[in-house]
């Protein structure tokens, strides 16, 4: 039996206006905060004897999945943390993601003082459509779960 495998995109951004100033967000993208507003995360653990010079994070989900996350970049000036998955509990079904959250400072027009988050993952050519489209939702979730963060 053949699989037929569909061509699908490897990236995903998506992206939301916060209505919260880009200092109040900025302090919450560190991977060691995003469980304080991602609702999907029930903690972030910093693992300790990888390396002096690389920040590795064990992410546990609500539904039991572990990950462990390491931060590949982050810049307080630009205003971004770039992050990849390097081991996963359950498996993933492909080899690597990067992702990044980007903020932007919103200086004029209706949305002044607001931030504009982009959230954006780039995945191994092996992943399928349904992981594409759960990175979609994961991240509309995530961008929904920030705005309630700060919007308190």
């Amino acid at each position: 039996m053949t699989t037929i495998v569909i061509p699908t995109s490897t990236s995903v951004t998506e992206s939301a206006v916060i209505n919260a100033p880009l200092s109040t967000v900025w302090h919450l993208i560190k991977l060691n905060s995003f469980p304080e507003w991602w609702s999907a995360l029930q903690s972030s653990e910093s693992v300790k004897g990888v390396s002096d010079e690389t920040d590795v994070y064990k992410w546990t989900f609500k539904d039991g999945t572990v990950v462990e996350i390491k931060q590949e970049a982050h810049s307080a000036i630009d205003h971004y943390i770039t992050y990849s998955a390097i081991s996963s509990n359950p498996a993933t079904t492909y080899s690597s993601v990067i992702s990044t959250v980007r903020l932007f400072p919103i200086t004029s027009g209706q949305h002044q003082s607001s931030t504009f988050v982009q959230w954006s993952a780039n995945f191994s050519g092996d992943a399928d459509a349904g992981v594409i489209q759960d990175a979609r939702y994961k991240r509309q979730e995530g961008l929904a779960d920030l705005a309630r963060k700060v919007g308190k």
